[in-house]
């Protein structure tokens, strides 16, 4: 049985995930700040689900998680970091850029960091980040937000080259882009090419499973990261 971590499992996609994990034979240890969720999930799967209470935010308390569970598995397949904020912030609060910046940014990389270390011990094993189609370019609304998620892309596109490093290497690293998906992260009104959960979550595990580098989600995102990416910032400011 292969044994996996989500970080940020209480909802939308880390819980989705983990259910689709356990199906899949997997022994998943799961972290979130609401422990009534994460106990739904454990109620649902006693045999292979084990929770640990956790704020991202606070690294030191992400460290002493990540070690626990790390000392019970033994061995470590698969990290799935899962966790994450968003505002719509157009008057930039600062409590609001904050946490954003605390979660997707500080908490993310004390978490990449850890499970990458791992990995390079064992010489094996597969993060995954889900970062987001916002990685690509800034936006006005959510400043914090589409910028933390820049970081996050560059930081797994760092990682990954650092693979190199490792001897005999089977260290895998996967930047999942949802757009828009049925979750409470979905920011905004009126939302454009809006995927279900289940939909999202399948092409999640799918690309886990082939081990991309880099997967869209929807499929149709790449379309849109594609024009994003060579679209001049005037325009872009014009239209957003």
């Amino acid at each position: 049985m292969k044994k996996a971590i989500v970080f940020g499992a209480t909802s939308g996609i880390g819980k989705q995930l983990t259910e689709v994990l356990v199906q899949n034979n997997y022994k998943v240890a799961i972290t979130g700040r609401r422990a009534e969720k994460l106990e739904d999930l454990s109620v649902k799967f006693p045999e292979q689900i084990i929770i640990k209470q956790n704020d991202i935010q606070q690294v030191d308390e992400v460290e002493r998680v990540f070690r626990e569970i790390v000392d019970e598995f033994e061995e470590i397949d698969l990290v799935v970091q899962s966790s994450g904020v968003g505002h719509v912030n157009l008057e930039l609060d600062w409590d609001k850029e904050n946490e954003t910046i605390l979660t997707n940014v500080l908490g993310v990389t004390k978490l990449y960091d850890l499970a990458f270390s791992v990995f390079r011990k064992q010489g094996f094993g597969h993060l995954v980040g889900i970062s987001s189609i916002a990685s690509i370019r800034g936006n006005s609304g959510a400043p914090a937000y589409f910028a933390s998620k820049a970081y996050q892309k560059a930081y797994l596109e760092s990682l990954y080259i650092k693979t190199k490093t490792i001897t005999n290497n089977r260290v895998f690293i996967t930047d999942i882009r949802p757009g828009f998906v049925d979750t409470a992260m979905a920011l905004g009104d009126g939302i454009f090419w809006m995927v279900s959960l289940e939909k999202a979550t399948k092409q999640i595990f799918k690309a886990i499973k082939k081990k991309k580098r880099v997967a869209y989600i929807s499929k149709r995102w790449a379309i849109i990261a594609f024009i994003l990416k060579i679209v001049p910032a005037w325009l872009l400011r014009k239209a957003i």
